[in-house]
């Protein structure tokens, strides 16, 4: 299996929106005849941003011409406190493999890769939203479920 794996860029952002959608339909258990063209235009809107001035580095994974997995880390700043005195945080978000190329390391070496490139980074603190499926990867990583964190919807 030759696969290679990319740094995703801004040449590429048809294709890193595109896959985008595709995890959120997975993820989501959404059919394609779901409207997502607002949260689509949106995605591209936020690569366009995001990849320029360094705030979310994507990585896309092929097989030939075909993207069979894919994954993404967000970094953004907080307020400073005693566990995290920088406030920098990334947020790991996208981490997807084509149902055809599961249990073959693919999701664990792109974990790996945007886990070093927040290191790289100084970033201390790393979360992210796991899916049932996704949860037993995060665990065995080293993720923890966190309990006082909450959200309003709104």
């Amino acid at each position: 299996m030759a696969l290679l794996y990319r740094r995703g860029t801004l040449e590429e952002i048809d294709i890193l929106t595109k896959t985008r959608i595709e995890v959120l339909r997975a993820a989501n258990q959404l059919s394609d005849d779901i409207d997502m063209s607002e949260v689509e235009r949106e995605s591209y809107n936020y690569y366009q941003k995001a990849l320029c001035d360094d705030s979310h580095i994507a990585y896309l994974v092929f097989d030939g011409n075909r993207v069979v997995g894919a994954g993404g880390v967000s970094f953004f700043q907080v307020m400073p406190t005693y566990h995290n005195p920088s406030g920098n945080k990334a947020y790991i978000m996208n981490l997807y493999t084509n149902p055809a190329y599961r249990r073959r390391g693919i999701a664990t070496k792109i974990l790996d890769m945007l886990v070093n490139d927040s290191k790289e980074k100084g970033i201390t603190a790393i979360s992210l939203e796991a899916t049932v499926m996704g949860r037993p990867l995060y665990e065995k990583y080293g993720f923890t479920k966190m309990n006082d964190e909450m959200e309003l919807p709104v």
